[in-house]
């Protein structure tokens, strides 16, 4: 196999394993439902403290879905879990996460959220985890990267999972005027729009992974 040849299939492995990352994971994370409560917990802030603070927030949810992204399939490994069951199982709790949203229940606890009131750093918990990437973007990574065998599609993956990070910095840094102008019922109901998608994505990875067994 020539150089020109491995280069061209690793430029045509790239976007495509970037682009179908980003897409996998921008519902689940969905920045656009987390504006309400980032603005709640940082009320009494100063505008360069919010901003610092999505900043650091954005790099923790690519370092936390990096993190799952190559050892997750060790961790699938050692406990001798096989990817149809990690299908189902992502499945059901992007479900959980989707039917909360539909139903408008809080993405955090209320423990969550009073311990963010009382303390500096809100940016690793509770938004990047479990707010951002929680359980549900975990299970997508970890089921993505079960089929990655080559280094195009590494570097897609980090390169989709950069561009969720970054989109979770630049929505957390508009979204007071976005949040002002729209107000709290529209805001409501983007929400619940994005819920009843990652909903179908939930029913798919668990139909998905029951087909897997019949395989």
């Amino acid at each position: 196999m020539t150089s020109a040849h491995v280069l061209g299939q690793f430029l045509r492995t790239l976007p495509a394993s970037a682009a179908a990352t980003f897409l996998a994971l921008f519902p689940i994370v969905d920045p656009l439902g987390g504006i309400p409560i980032f603005f709640a917990m940082t009320s009494d802030w100063t505008p360069q403290e919010r901003r610092h603070t999505a900043m650091k927030t954005g790099i923790w949810v690519f370092v936390i879905l990096v993190t799952f992204l190559f050892f997750g399939r060790f961790v699938l490994y050692f406990f001798g879990i096989s990817l149809p069951v990690l299908k189902i199982a992502g499945g059901l709790i992007v479900a959980n996460t989707a039917w909360g949203m539909v139903t408008s229940t809080a993405r955090i606890t209320p423990a969550e959220s009073h311990e963010a009131e009382s303390k500096d750093d809100i940016s690793l918990t509770p938004l990047a985890m479990p707010l951002m990437s929680g359980p549900g973007s975990i299970g997508v990574v970890m089921a993505l990267a079960a089929h990655v065998d080559n280094l195009g599609s590494y570097l897609g993956m980090i390169i989709g999972i950069g561009g969720i990070a970054l989109s979770v910095l630049r929505v957390f840094w508009l979204g007071g005027p976005l949040v002002r102008r729209l107000g709290p019922s529209a805001v409501g109901a983007i929400n619940k729009i994005f819920g009843f998608l990652i909903l179908a994505i939930a029913v798919q990875l668990v139909w998905n992974g029951m087909a897997d067994f019949h395989n």
